[in-house]
């Protein structure tokens, strides 16, 4: 019951925002770089982040103080998001409260001193200095592939899932009620986008997880649900330093942009990715060696960029 009604809670929510940053102007204006044509509101996310907080504090006692703790080290991130939706903030100030937060975040989870990779194992103080530019990059790259239409919103809906199922962790379903609500008004063609609130919040919060529990190969499970993400935008800056660009520089360069870019529709590359995503749900669901697993996830997304190559050249 309490999963219908953040549901409901998140469609009234959002509903509700589009309207004041309607009334407000409050709009992302089309520009050479957008995947859109007409203005559209921005900040539905503040409807995602509200709604997974009331159900943080419900679950509150079913959780472990330092993941409660270090999920509430997100809040500064919403509210400069917030602002930066709003009124366009510096992207140093940004990063600075992103960095704070990743380093509070690591401070209550109790340090990274182990991570588990099943054939190898790492220990050692400096693997902190590792997951604290991993929960900042994770934080950033949601927000670089929150691009088109629902693709930002449905993958939220399917890592939640994923933390459900295989961390048996009652947030992966409040995650994806939140979305969910937000995502009926998101989806193609959407009338309201997420912002910066939305997507940074929740790069952010997934970077948490992530790094709660290394132990038992856990990195390779995340390294997979999301690997749409991370693996398009690592691989995408790494190909635009290669080519000697500026990186701080806007671009449509991401794999998923250069799909629409050929032709394909906002929700036909949605749906590609749920696919894809569910593939490798059955697959972790399935076999036991999560290795296997992760090396095939690595192929398949190989395999999709060099389809996607074909599709429109990366220049």
């Amino acid at each position: 019951m309490i999963y219908i009604s953040l549901f409901i809670l998140s469609l009234a929510l959002t509903y509700a925002i589009r309207g004041y940053a309607r009334r407000q102007a409050i709009l992302d204006m089309p520009n050479e770089r957008s995947s859109h044509s007409i203005p559209t509101p921005r900040g539905g996310g503040l409807a995602i982040v509200i709604v997974f907080y009331i159900g943080l504090f419900y679950f509150e006692k079913s959780l472990d103080n330092e993941l409660f703790y270090a999920l509430l080290c997100a809040i500064p991130i919403a509210i400069i998001s917030l602002i930066d939706d709003i009124y366009i903030l510096s992207s140093k100030i940004r990063f600075f409260i992103q960095s704070v937060s990743a380093g509070m975040a690591l401070y209550l989870l109790g340090e990274v001193t182990f991570i588990d990779f099943i054939l190898f194992e790492l220990h050692g103080w400096w693997l902190n200095i590792i997951a604290f530019f991993s929960i900042v990059w994770l934080t950033n790259l949601y927000n670089f592939l929150d691009g088109i239409d629902g693709y930002a919103g449905s993958e939220a809906v399917l890592v939640g899932l994923g933390l459900f199922l295989f961390f048996h962790n009652p947030l992966g379903l409040v995650i994806v009620a939140a979305c969910l609500g937000f995502l009926l008004f998101n989806w193609h063609q959407a009338s309201i986008f997420m912002g910066d609130i939305g997507s940074a919040t929740l790069g952010f919060l997934f970077a948490v997880f992530v790094f709660y529990d290394t132990s038992h190969g856990n990195i390779y499970v995340w390294l997979i649900l999301l690997s749409l993400f991370w693996f398009d935008a690592t691989l995408t800056l790494i190909r635009r330093y290669r080519n000697g660009e500026p990186l701080t520089q806007a671009h449509r360069k991401h794999a998923y942009q250069r799909l629409v870019q050929s032709g394909w529709r906002h929700d036909k590359v949605v749906w590609f990715s749920v696919v894809f995503n569910l593939i490798f749900f059955v697959l972790l669901y399935f076999v036991e060696n999560v290795l296997i697993v992760f090396m095939l996830n690595m192929i398949a997304l190989y395999v999709i960029v060099k389809f996607i190559d074909t599709q429109k050249r990366f220049v």
